[in-house]
């Protein structure tokens, strides 16, 4: 799921994080991987919504956060390079233009059923983010 916004406020995440729950209302939880932007929190929720709507949307989903220097283990990371080259490799100067050609590409890349190939293993991270596992000196 892709979403254009004019901007990316606290409100406009919490707002998406809704949209992505009303598209999976059969689940009981929801895992969402996303960086540490600051308009990542619960405070958002509370923001946007009445306090028992902020706390029931909060509840259905599980976050997972990626290291602070570590965008590249998100998959949606990889998912928007994947859009800006084959979408927005150039200037859009009107945002609903932006939008269509998301919205077109979002439809392809769903119907491909595209995935992520994923090859990194623990063992992988744990050699390449050495220095943000916890170490038992002797």
């Amino acid at each position: 799921m892709v979403e254009v916004t004019e901007t990316k406020t606290k409100v406009d995440w919490a707002f998406f994080v809704e949209k992505i729950a009303s598209h999976y209302k059969g689940a009981e939880k929801i895992t969402l991987v996303m960086d540490n932007l600051n308009t990542h929190a619960p405070g958002s929720f509370y923001e946007a919504f009445a306090p028992e709507k902020a706390k029931t949307l909060w509840d259905r989903f599980e976050f997972v956060f990626t290291p602070k220097h570590g965008s590249w283990l998100n998959m949606a990371e990889i998912e928007l390079n994947v859009l800006i080259g084959q979408c927005l490799n150039r200037r859009i100067a009107q945002i609903e233009v932006m939008r269509n050609e998301v919205k077109a590409w979002e439809s392809g890349r769903n119907r491909m059923n595209a995935i992520v190939n994923w090859q990194f293993t623990a063992e992988d991270a744990r050699i390449k983010l050495n220095r943000l596992y916890p170490t038992l000196d002797a």
